[in-house]
């Protein structure tokens, strides 16, 4: 007898379409938010899940933030909820579009807190 099994890591999509100003970028864009986990097949079925973890990318800069589990739960449930940006942990930063200073105007592809330029913060 045979046992045709592998353990793979999966990723899911939610259609959340959600408005938001990028507070890296300051840009407007939304949330692409996205579940990962790993799964046990058996003769290529999915039959158990572990260790999933919620994500949210947005779309302006590609930023990745990790999300609060028990608000990627409700979202996966298929409730209406608002992501806030309490409920989000910077994971990476896309690095796609410069932060731009509000100030003066000056961009840069770094993680600054404060602008190299004039002072303030970004």
């Amino acid at each position: 007898m045979f046992f045709i099994m592998g353990i793979t890591q999966g990723r899911k999509d939610f259609d959340i379409n959600q408005l938001m100003t990028c507070s890296l970028c300051g840009a407007y864009g939304s949330f692409k938010v996205f579940m990962t986990y790993t799964v046990l097949s058996l003769f290529f079925i999915p039959t158990l899940k572990w260790g999933k973890r919620y994500y949210v990318e947005t779309t302006c800069c590609h930023a990745i933030y990790e999300l609060d589990g028990e608000v990627g739960r409700r979202i996966a449930r298929g409730e209406d909820v608002e992501i806030r940006q309490e409920d989000l942990t910077r994971v990476m930063y896309g690095g796609y579009a410069a932060k731009r200073c509000k100030n003066c105007g000056y961009s840069t592809d770094e993680d600054f807190e404060f602008c190299p330029k004039c002072g303030s913060r970004f």
